[in-house]
């Protein structure tokens, strides 16, 4: 029972990153090390109870001088020389893929810059080549997050005024899960994304879909989209310019979940999430609408649902 969330889609004991899977190294043989002492140190008191005369003032010399000194020295410098390797961050290949991840509150705006073509916005969503190494460019234009995928690699803070960085790459395909680790705000509990580990060549077929526009869609819940003026923060290439305030929904439909990973991709889910964002998300920055007709919002829902 006690182990049973280190196998999940969020866990750094399940690591599916060459950075995690270091770091899991590292973290069992510290904690076979710690108990290993304890362990020590438990018979050495039970055999000092047991004995009927005390140990006498050599032994009790030798018990300092090994236990003390000799032996801490020796175990933390193994501890040292067994870490270091494993603390080695990864280099970032010369001309690589660049993934650039924009903290705001409370959403995720992520931008791929490959190499040689042109940036593609997406939001809430992270995939990755298996094999291939991958820069993530951190940053906030607001308050502090911290960027976590415990089966990828360690915490980076995104800090507002200038641009963090990590090196990762992935070793085996899945989906899993990545949360904010810095308090951030009232919704900071609800700012979580999707990460897709996929093989390299299904990552460039799919790259290259995301570059596309959106799905042909016509019909009132397109019409119903611009009459409102959703297109005022939102973009839907290939439908509307819009601005990019809020997160780019060309291709919504294709997300596992909305609101940061808040509620399953559906319908009745984003048509409340359109009129009450901060019921579901408390001090989001998106606008109610609680005067708009349900019937008008449930319209909006499908047809983002089927921009794929």
């Amino acid at each position: 029972m006690l182990t049973g969330g280190c196998g999940r889609v969020q866990s750094a004991f399940a690591p599916f990153g060459a950075e995690a899977e270091a770091l899991r190294e590292l973290a069992i043989a510290m904690f076979a090390a710690a108990a290993a002492i304890t362990l020590g140190v438990l018979a050495l008191a039970a055999w000092a109870v047991r004995r009927d005369a005390g140990i006498g003032y050599r032994g009790g010399l030798h018990v300092v001088l090994w236990l003390g000194s000799i032996g801490p020295v020796l175990l933390l410098a193994a501890l040292l020389l067994g870490s270091l390797p494993r603390m080695r961050p990864l280099a970032a290949p010369a001309g690589g893929l660049t993934v650039a991840v924009d903290g705001e509150q409370f959403w995720w705006r992520v931008v791929y810059r490959p190499d040689g073509a042109p940036a593609v916005e997406t939001a809430n969503e992270i995939r990755v080549p298996v094999g291939r190494t991958v820069t993530f460019a951190l940053e906030s234009p607001d308050v502090i997050h911290s960027f976590w995928i415990p089966g990828l690699a360690g915490k980076v803070d995104l800090i507002p005024g200038r641009t963090n960085e990590l090196v990762a790459r992935a070793t085996r395909t899945g989906r899993f899960r990545g949360v904010c680790a810095e308090f951030c705000g009232p919704s900071h509990a609800l700012m979580a994304f999707d990460v897709v580990a996929m093989e390299a060549d299904a990552f460039d077929a799919w790259l290259a879909g995301l570059a596309g526009p959106a799905a042909t869609v016509d019909g009132q819940g397109r019409t119903l989209f611009g009459e409102h003026g959703c297109d005022g923060c939102h973009v839907v290439r290939g439908h509307f310019p819009g601005t990019p305030i809020g997160p780019d929904l060309t291709h919504y439909g294709a997300r596992a979940s909305l609101g940061a990973g808040t509620l399953p991709m559906s319908a009745a889910a984003t048509s409340r999430f359109i009129r009450a964002p901060r019921d579901v998300k408390p001090g989001a920055r998106m606008p109610s609408f609680r005067d708009m007709p349900r019937e008008d919002a449930d319209a909006i829902a499908r047809y983002l649902l089927e921009l794929d």
